[in-house]
């Protein structure tokens, strides 16, 4: 048998970190599995559904790339499937139409709570002769009333529920649309789904649609039910703990494969490997080794993580993902260096692609002053001949290399007999307007040579208006 999983998020909202996890499990365990990856948007939620929640779900499976397999599915598209179903059931006698008034379901949930018991429908028009009335009703299923549902739990082990405990759930509303657990049992079924993977909230649910499933004579799929993800502070994850939708980490400047890698390693492990490429995940996963208790977010972990992928992927690669922050930036590089080169220059540097961005500005914009405390530092008057020196020799090297403006930077310190800093300090501040930088002869190749002597120039005539005031 083919093993078949899928991710089934509600369009109410962003694609989320915890759903982004449950997502990457659900596509390990199919390609670890040689199997197929199932995207379904379950959108029943019809008032709380919108386009826009689904593009930003699509949009953030996409940017991870987590490429499914079949799909996506919407259940909105799906009701003349489940309608039919329902009417099967209802013919069987699985199913039955509940005529009790809200009233009365209020009612008899009060006294059950008064009475210490379980609130969940007593079964009043359970086994009721089908009316010929125009008043309204819902459909329930007829859930058994003895034995127990066992299943084992790929994360949890074995969990079983009483019969007794269940209620007879709701799968049609009284308007006639169906509801989401009778939705998801069909799809499952009608898609072959071999293993549900998803989170914890969802352990209740699954007795009940195992016995709809075997009410249907459907096959039960096998059940993977994950932790929660809480924040720093042991409380649930939430928009105050920061960015907690995917693409906002996209905006933060985090790759996709540093975003996988952390969360993976966010309630599964392999010994104590903290870096795993796609393809090392897709070789060692395994539902089995997901903890069961919940896993903390941890930014300064991603943020390590990031930064490591940064400096050691592919400087091409990095790029691609870097020319979208240089957009949002408004940054032009269409006159300046590749941003491959950039990447080189500066990994070493950021944590985030939204950093690599904001500090390669000058090497593609001129800037209108100097950092007021680097410029106290460096462009004081000691600076002046170093810098009248080092634009001669840039102006008459042979060849613009890194090498060469090396070699001219240590000819000026040897020439004025000072050391390597009196001179590429105070170049450092002319060419990038700051401080910080690359290694100063690499960081002037990249800024390119006209760029270079036109700023030398205006940090040389910043030095002498400082000596003449």
């Amino acid at each position: 048998m083919t093993t078949k999983t899928r991710f089934a998020p509600s369009p109410t909202g962003f694609l989320h970190v915890g759903g982004a996890r449950t997502a990457l499990y659900s596509w390990l365990y199919a390609k670890a599995n040689q199997g197929e990856f199932v995207l379904r948007v379950e959108d029943t939620d019809i008032e709380r559904s919108t386009p826009e929640a689904v593009a930003a779900i699509l949009e953030g499976m996409e940017w991870l790339g987590l490429n499914w397999d079949e799909g996506p599915y919407y259940q909105t598209k799906r009701f003349d499937r489940y309608n039919e179903i329902i009417a099967q059931m209802l013919e069987e006698g699985t199913a039955y139409k509940c005529y009790c008034s809200r009233e009365r379901i209020e009612a008899m949930r009060e006294e059950q709570a008064a009475n210490g018991e379980a609130q969940k429908y007593d079964g009043h028009c359970r086994d009721l002769e089908p009316r010929d009335t125009d008043e309204p009703y819902v459909i329930r299923f007829k859930n058994p009333t003895e034995g127990s549902v066992v299943f084992d739990d790929h994360v949890r082990g074995r969990i079983e529920f009483a019969n007794d405990t269940l209620d007879d759930l709701i799968i049609a509303r009284s308007d006639g649309t169906p509801t989401y657990n009778f939705c998801v049992v069909v799809d499952d079924w009608d898609m072959g789904i071999t293993c549900v993977v998803r989170g914890e909230d969802h352990i209740n649910n699954t007795p009940r649609q195992i016995n709809i499933l075997k009410a249907l004579g459907a096959p039960v799929p096998e059940y993977a039910h994950v932790s929660m993800i809480l924040g720093d502070d042991g409380a649930k994850l939430s928009k105050r703990h920061g960015a907690v939708g995917v693409m906002q980490y996209r905006d933060d400047g985090y790759l996709p494969e540093a975003l996988l890698n952390y969360l993976v390693r966010l309630g599964w492990s392999h010994g104590d490997q903290e870096v795993f490429s796609v393809e090392e995940m897709t070789n060692l996963f395994k539902l089995e080794d997901i903890n069961k208790a919940a896993s903390a977010f941890n930014t300064e972990k991603l943020n390590w993580l990031n930064q490591h992928y940064i400096k050691e992927s592919d400087p091409a690669h990095v790029a691609k993902y870097l020319e979208w922050h240089m957009q949002d930036q408004n940054i032009d590089t269409a006159n300046g260096p590749a941003l491959t080169e950039i990447v080189t220059a500066l990994s070493e540097r950021a944590k985030t692609l939204k950093e690599l961005a904001a500090s390669s500005r000058y090497f593609y914009e001129d800037f209108a002053e100097f950092d007021a405390t680097a410029a106290k530092k460096h462009l004081r008057g000691v600076a002046l001949e170093p810098l009248q020196v080092m634009q001669k020799k840039l102006a008459e090297l042979p060849e613009w290399t890194v090498e060469a403006i090396h070699q001219a930077i240590q000819d000026t310190a040897a020439e004025l007999e000072v050391g390597m800093g009196k001179v590429g300090m105070p170049l450092r501040v002319a060419v990038t307007g700051a401080g910080m930088s690359p290694a100063v002869d690499l960081t002037i190749f990249l800024v390119g040579k006209a760029r270079s002597e036109q700023r030398i120039s205006k940090a040389i005539e910043f030095v002498a208006d400082r000596i003449n005031s």
